[in-house]
């Protein structure tokens, strides 16, 4: 055999052609198991050449099963024996632990001088202080240095083992060198020098070896498949094997008899195939272990040995008879385990898997179900405790119902919805009380609409129709969350069936308690109010009947009629007064403390947007999301965020409205909403793009397609707004006009009439301005000032003056300054500040284009409740309008028109005086903003600054 001492001998091989190109580089299974072993092998050899020299040696070569410690002792062998030093070997096996000698036997077998007299070594060996064979051996070291290599010693059997000892004790006297291997990790491995007198007349060396490193592991890539593996598959490979050079070498071989190629297209093949190589060799280990106490120690290890400390996973297996330290040894011995921090865990998820699957079904609910219940008395964590009642039996105890709510909880706030959907249904597999049942399917199905919403509108469904006193308790807030999810064909087939059965009163006994009819009562009018929340507003075919929902109660119980009732008045648009004073009665807290629905209240909410209570509903929507978070419902936190973005865009604030849409898409992905709130969420994004300039995102938005039962919604006419918007961005007036007029004919449809909810009217008067049709311009456009000073709002009547000055010759001045004066009263400062340039403009003789005085980001407040007749959700939610990117004024200067909106308002606002501190509260901007944006003024003018900015933009200043 050739020198292999400090030569990096595990280099593949090259392999020529014909012609000199040479093969891919190859490698046998003994080297690849030998790869970047070049430091052990350097050290061995030195330690076989100071053997020749006559100095003793002890080497130990620990390492993780497969990490090739042995393959490394055969070549220390081989290469001893080419020095011409005498070499004895032998290997532990499992089937000769109980056999005295094992060991030893093998060893001296090998020895000429015991050819002869092998049987006799062993006969009358009772007695203490007899090792067979020692000193014979001994003598014979002393004519010629003697390797004695051992595998596996952490099979030993014992005799053997204390023969070892002796022997290493021994070691200064001979020219002996004892080599063994063991999968032990370094730190708990034999201690082979206890209390002997080795103090530098003899070499000790221990060996960890570690697994290949991602080089090595591309050397290996390269061997076997004949071909340099991409980087993205060499990284799997040292992933899915950790760097274990037998698991790598096995995989390898069977991935490349598979036919495939070391790519990145094949990364998921060989995760696969390193999943089954290691099960495979944890299935052979197991197969091996032959004493059923540790076979029973190691199953519960690898159900919660991460979860509780060995002794109570001893006490678990029921092994408490059996000493500790024998236990520790047989685990180790079974190569299935580490040993980090002190600690024994099963070596990966691979290897835990399959020794619980070599479990009969029934044992391994059981020891699960046990685990589960010693893990609550340890008070161990709650989602590991819920984790093993995942797999367990039903324990029949109310603290497993309570622990898995708790790690329900623990797993929402960590963000892993779908481990709370997993205990919230174990939880339902317990023997629960009706009242918990009820609790734990709402908590389940309001986490199952944000991952399943069509399951949850099933599970709501049946929640709604399930007969039972607790039940009909939970119904409304069923239907109220049904709602929140965007299911409302749902929640009026389950309300409508409720009530036809009678409502929450069917229980079939009367109320036990003097308030128990009152409670029923309210019960029933909450019942009510969602279901003409509800109410399916699209054409019905007319075979189908579809009953009216009751009118609502001028009295009522639950505040929750108040909402609704707000709600209808709020989109009528025919008492201000009287709408703001249900919603303000929504929204006041309960007298008895009992939770209120969340639907009411967010539309009471809107009805506040629309009556030009900004501030109110603000705060009541903060009230809202806390209370959302807190009860961690994302839905609801979604909807709540939906709102308040809406509330920033009527204060001309699109940043902030940006902010809490992509909040509200964490809280509720678009890929998990339910199909009937698609117009909603479509058309509030495309508004919020368009606000904030991004018009070839809202454009890519507005063009996705929405599914045909919520196109024939209000919510759908919402986004043929927001379309019709985005067309006068385009500067096309004829499809701009065309997809306001359809919008209007739902909205009319629909019972939509207050033009605060959507300015459909005016956008299409200035469509058909823009295409020279002034009869069908001004039509519209008195109409809807009409309505807006119907319903009372400053900022819905500024809009409408606004829009109509820009297209009627008479009384233009008069007409801007009534829109300056009401929008000088509405929350949109933006709104007011266009006016007022408007109004400076048509002074200073100029003639200001449409879109100049209607045109804005949100239309004010009037213009941005973005809810249609009555629901919250993909039925009935309008559309705030912005600004089209197209719009300039004509009394500006010619080069004004390369501005933006926002940058014309700041121009304009600068050029009259105003430092930028008075600029930023007008358009409730930051003061960053203004100088940004006045810095992008003076760079498109090409100004030097404020003075110049005045020269160009005579008339703005103050008189």
């Amino acid at each position: 055999m050739r020198e292999r001492g400090d030569r990096d001998n595990t280099a593949p091989r090259e392999q020529r052609r014909p012609g000199g190109r040479p093969h891919a580089p190859t490698l046998s299974p003994a080297d690849l198991l030998l790869l970047e072993r070049d430091r052990e092998q350097a050290l061995l050899s030195a330690v076989i050449g100071e053997l020749g020299a006559g100095r003793p040696a002890l080497v130990t070569v620990t390492g993780e099963p497969g990490a090739g410690q042995n393959e490394l002792l055969r070549w220390a062998a081989r290469h001893a024996a080419e020095r011409d030093i005498s070499v004895l070997t032998a290997r532990a096996t499992p089937a000769e632990q109980d056999l005295r000698y094992g060991v030893v036997g093998q060893l001296l077998a090998g020895h000429p001088a015991f050819t002869d007299h092998l049987p006799h070594l062993f006969l009358d060996q009772g007695r203490p202080g007899r090792f067979p064979g020692l000193t014979r051996l001994l003598g014979a070291a002393r004519e010629r240095p003697t390797l004695l290599v051992v595998e596996d010693v952490h099979r030993l059997d014992s005799d053997s083992l204390r023969w070892l000892e002796a022997l290493a004790r021994r070691l200064p006297h001979a020219p002996l060198a004892l080599l063994t291997s063991s999968i032990r990790t370094a730190d708990i491995g034999p201690d082979w020098c206890a209390g002997s007198p080795l103090t530098g007349s003899a070499t000790t060396v221990e060996l960890a070896l570690p697994g290949l490193t991602r080089t090595g592991t591309g050397t290996a890539v390269r061997a076997v498949c004949g071909t340099v593996g991409d980087r993205s598959f060499v990284d799997a490979v040292v992933a899915a094997t950790g760097g274990n050079p037998t698991v790598v070498g096995d995989t390898l071989r069977r991935f490349t008899r598979a036919g495939h190629t070391p790519d990145g297209d094949h990364v998921h093949h060989v995760r696969v195939i390193a999943a089954e190589v290691t099960g495979e060799h944890a299935a052979s280990a197991l197969g091996a272990l032959r004493h059923p106490v540790v076979l029973d120690v190691l199953r519960a290890l690898a159900v919660c040995g991460d979860l509780l400390d060995f002794p109570l996973v001893v006490a678990l297996a029921g092994s408490a008879a059996v000493p500790e330290t024998r236990l520790r040894a047989a685990l180790l011995d079974s190569g299935l385990l580490t040993v980090s921090d002190g600690r024994f865990r099963v070596s990966g998820p691979v290897v835990r898997d399959r020794i619980i699957e070599e479990m009969p079904a029934v044992e391994r609910a059981d020891l699960h179900a046990r685990a589960a219940e010693l893990a609550h008395r340890a008070a161990a964590d709650d989602q590991g405790i819920g984790d093993l009642l995942l797999r367990a039996r039903p324990v029949g105890a109310a603290w497993a119902v309570d622990t898995l709510r708790r790690a329900a909880g623990a797993a929402l706030r960590g963000g892993h919805r779908d481990r709370a959907v997993a205990y919230l249904s174990r939880a339902l597999d317990e023997p629960l009380s009706p009242r918990t049942r009820v609790r734990v399917q709402l908590q389940l199905a309001a986490t199952e609409l944000v991952i399943a919403p069509v399951a949850a509108g099933r599970r709501i469904h049946g929640i709604m129709r399930e007969p039972g006193e607790e039940y009909a308790a939970h119904r409304s807030r069923a239907a109220d969350l049904c709602l929140l999810g965007g299911d409302t064909d749902t929640a009026w087939r389950a309300l409508a069936e409720c009530l036809a059965d009678g409502g929450p009163e069917d229980s079939g006994q009367a109320p036990s308690e003097p308030g128990a009819a009152l409670e029923a009562a309210a019960r029933h009018e909450e019942l009510t109010a969602l279901l003409r929340v509800a109410q399916p507003l699209r054409r019905t075919p007319a075979e189908i009947a579809v009953p009216p929902a009751p009118e609502p109660p001028r009295a009522p119980l639950a505040p929750a009629v108040s909402g609704v009732r707000a709600w209808e008045t709020a989109v009528r648009g025919t008492d201000r007064e009287e709408a703001r004073r249900l919603a303000r009665a929504a929204l006041a807290p309960h007298p008895a403390g009992r939770p209120q629905l969340t639907v009411p209240r967010l539309l009471a909410c809107r009805t506040l947007l629309l009556t030009e209570d900004v501030d109110d509903a603000e705060t009541h929507l903060c009230a809202l999301l806390t209370e959302a978070h807190r009860e961690r419902r994302s839905v609801a936190v979604a909807r709540v965020l939906a709102l308040r973005a809406q509330l920033h865009l009527g204060q001309g604030r699109p940043d902030l409205a940006a902010r809490d849409l992509a909040a509200a898409d964490l809280e509720l992905p678009p890929d998990s909403r339910h199909p009937l709130s698609y117009p909603y969420w479509t058309a509030l994004g495309v508004v919020t793009d368009l606000a904030n300039g991004r018009t070839d995102q809202a454009r890519a938005a507005a063009e996705r397609p929405v599914p045909p039962p919520a196109e024939e919604s209000v919510s759908g006419a919402h986004l043929l707004f927001a379309r019709g918007l985005l067309a006068e961005a385009d500067d096309d007036p004829h499809r701009a006009a065309a997809l306001f007029r359809v919008c209007g004919r739902w909205l009319l449809q629909y019972g939509c009439t207050n033009p605060a909810l959507l300015p459909w009217r005016s956008r299409a008067a200035e469509a058909a301005h823009a295409l020279g049709d002034a009869a069908q311009a001004l039509k519209p456009a008195r109409e809807e000032l009409e309505l807006a000073e119907r319903w009372g709002a400053p900022g819905a009547i500024g809009v409408a003056q606004l829009s109509l000055a820009m297209m009627s010759g008479e009384d233009r001045v008069q007409r801007l300054r009534s829109a300056v004066e009401h929008l000088g009263r509405a929350p949109d400062r933006a709104a007011y500040t266009r006016a007022v340039v408007a109004l400076a403009s048509a002074e200073s003789g100029g003639q200001p284009e449409r879109v100049t005085a209607a045109a804005s980001p949100a239309y004010g407040t009037a213009g941005i409740s973005f809810a249609g007749s009555h629901d919250v959700t993909a039925r009935h939610s309008p559309v705030p309008a912005p600004t089209p990117a197209g719009a300039r004024s004509a009394a500006l200067p010619p080069v004004w028109p390369s501005l933006s909106h926002g940058e014309r308002a700041a121009a304009v606002l600068a050029a009259r005086g105003m430092a930028n501190r008075e600029i930023a509260a007008e358009l409730s901007v930051t003061t960053r903003t203004v100088e940004l944006r006045l810095s992008s003024v003076y760079r498109k003018l090409r100004i030097r600054g404020r003075d110049d900015l005045r020269v160009l933009a005579p008339g703005t200043e103050d008189d």
